[in-house]
Formats: structure tokens, C-alpha cells, sequence
């Protein structure tokens, strides 16, 4: 069985709108459908949970219903982190699944995930026990030496920009955030599971990725998502 835990947590104070940006209206549907809709849809998909921000519970349950969300099984609590609500979900499926079980890991403000890159997430992860959706990087990296020049750069061929969604084994995920938990290791500041796994010693394998999986955080992210909504419409129509 393969399950999506959909982190809707956030606040999203910095999209400046009276109410978080997973829930803000585009084109009569809220960001979050979109993100649910893609794992809805995706034929390998067996079960969607939701970590949502308090107060929200019940208008989730009921957008699923509108727009058809029936995957969706489980809505659990964020915390007061990112980990927080990553290990709320996590812990939540415990007794639900199987430790061989996938469990994909994604945000609800990335609407755009593609059916291949999901499909490829859940292909790596069954054969290694994980994995991680990535794009090369294609500017160029440099360090910062005194605050106004450099003399070392970091050759791009060597980096790789990861996000969600990332895929792992339920045996692995559970007791990987139990460890870290346990060790405070992983789980302050901007960590994520990724990089949570790679301080626990685990090795990240890489999966297809999407430059079309934009995470919407500000306003120009919300306009560049309408512009492919729109785009995708226009190419229909022709």
C-alpha cells in the first residue's frame, strides 16, 4: 500500500492573507484540493492523509467532499515546526500500515506535482528503501568568504536541488523520527526529512523531479501558478 502524508500546517504569513495559502481560492479551488487532486488521481495512490493547521479540520473534510477527495482517510494536527507535523503524520499511521509500506511525504503548497515524478518517487523508494525527488542545479554556487567577495565556488555537477515528494519505507520513516526525536538530532530549524535522514546516517536515493513543482510561498509564486493553470487551459483549448 502506498500512502501520501500532505503537510497543510502552515500558517503562511508571508503570502500576507488573512488565512493560510493552502486554503486561498484559485480559480473557485483552494490550493490544497490542487496538491490533493494529483495524488487522487495517480492509480498507485491507496490512501491520503492531511496534517492540518487547527481549525481547519472540518473545512478540509469538507472540500474533500465537494471536489471528490476519496483517498482521504486520516486528518491529524500539525505541531509547531515542520518536523512537529511531519512526525504527528507519521506517528498517526502507526497500526494503520505496514512497515513495508510507501509513504510519500509532500507539501500541500506545491499543487503542481506531476504524475511521472509520483510515480517515479514510489518506483525508487520500493527498490531502496527510499527516495527523494531532485533537479540538477543549474546556476553557479559560491562562498562567501568576508561578506562582499569569494574565491570558492562549489562546481554545480556535484549538487542537487531536492523537495517533495520523497518516499520511504514505514519501518524506516517511524523509527528514523523516533531516533531523532529521542537524539534532537534533525528536527530545528529549517530541517526537513531529507536532511533529517542524511544526520541519522541514511544514504538518500534520487528520484525524477519537475521544475513545474513550484512551492507557493509569496505572491509572485501564486501568479506564476495561475500562469501555468492558465497555460495548461490554453493548450487544452487548442
Amino acid at each position: 500500500m502506498t500512502t501520501a502524508i500532505i503537510i497543510a500546517g502552515g500558517s503562511g504569513s508571508r503570502m500576507g492573507q488573512d488565512i493560510p495559502k493552502q486554503f486561498i481560492n484559485v480559480y473557485d479551488k483552494p490550493i490544497l484540493i490542487y496538491t490533493l487532486e494529483g495524488f487522487q488521481k495517480h492509480p498507485q495512490i491507496d490512501a491520503i492523509e492531511v496534517v492540518c493547521i487547527d481549525g481547519w479540520h472540518d473545512v478540509v473534510w469538507a472540500y474533500a467532499k465537494q471536489f471528490n477527495i476519496t483517498k482521504l482517510k486520516w486528518i491529524v494536527s500539525g505541531g509547531k515546526t515542520g518536523q512537529e507535523s511531519i512526525r504527528n503524520g507519521v506517528y498517526n499511521l502507526e497500526g494503520k500500515v505496514s512497515d513495508d509500506d510507501i509513504i510519500i511525504i509532500h507539501d500541500g503548497i506545491r499543487p503542481l506535482v506531476d504524475e511521472t515524478v509520483l510515480t517515479d518517487v514510489i518506483v525508487k523508494a520500493k527498490q531502496y528503501g527510499n527516495a527523494v525527488t531532485s533537479l540538477p542545479y543549474n546556476e553557479q554556487i559560491f562562498l562567501v568568504d568576508d561578506e562582499i567577495s569569494t574565491t570558492k565556488f562549489i562546481p554545480r555537477e556535484t549538487l542537487r536541488r531536492v523537495s517533495t515528494p520523497q518516499a520511504y519505507r514505514f519501518d524506516l520513516l517511524d523509527s528514523k523520527y523516533q531516533e531523532a526525536y529521542e537524539k534532537e538530532i534533525g528536527i530545528y530549524g529549517s530541517h526537513y526529512t531529507n536532511t533529517m535522514m542524511v544526520e541519522l546516517g541514511v544514504r538518500l536515493f534520487f528520484a525524477a523531479g519537475s521544475d513545474k513543482n513550484i512551492k507557493l510561498t509569496t505572491k509572485d509564486d501564486l501568479e506564476m501558478f495561475k500562469a501555468y493553470l492558465k497555460s495548461d487551459k490554453d493548450n487544452w483549448l487548442k
